[in-house]
């Protein structure tokens, strides 16, 4: 979910579809529409059809996802708390080299 919503945060205003957002984050679809149905349930994205004549464009109308702002501090927040817990402890213990004996 980390790098869905890094690439919200990317540009939180501008809208984001689903073929893009597979490239970006290298998910599988199965698992970027789960993700993406998961946020938006939470409030954490909005989405609304493209307004597109097919026949005009030559392809289908996309779904096209939003970072809400309750989203976008949201995603802040978590990604700073996933990033505090990855860090290492600050106060690693030295490393502890083994004593040859010199005999």
């Amino acid at each position: 979910m980390g790098r869905v919503l890094r690439k919200f945060l990317d540009d939180p205003a501008k809208p984001q579809y689903g073929f893009d957002l597979m490239r970006a984050t290298a998910l599988a679809s199965g698992t970027l529409y789960v993700i993406l149905a998961r946020l938006e349930r939470a409030g954490w994205l909005s989405s609304e059809q493209e307004d597109i004549d097919p026949v005009v464009t030559g392809r289908p109308a996309r779904r096209l996802y939003r970072l809400t702002p309750d989203g976008a501090q949201a995603a802040h927040l978590g990604l700073a708390e996933l990033s505090d817990e990855l860090r290492p402890p600050s106060r690693l213990r030295p490393f502890l080299r083994p004593r040859v004996s010199e005999s």
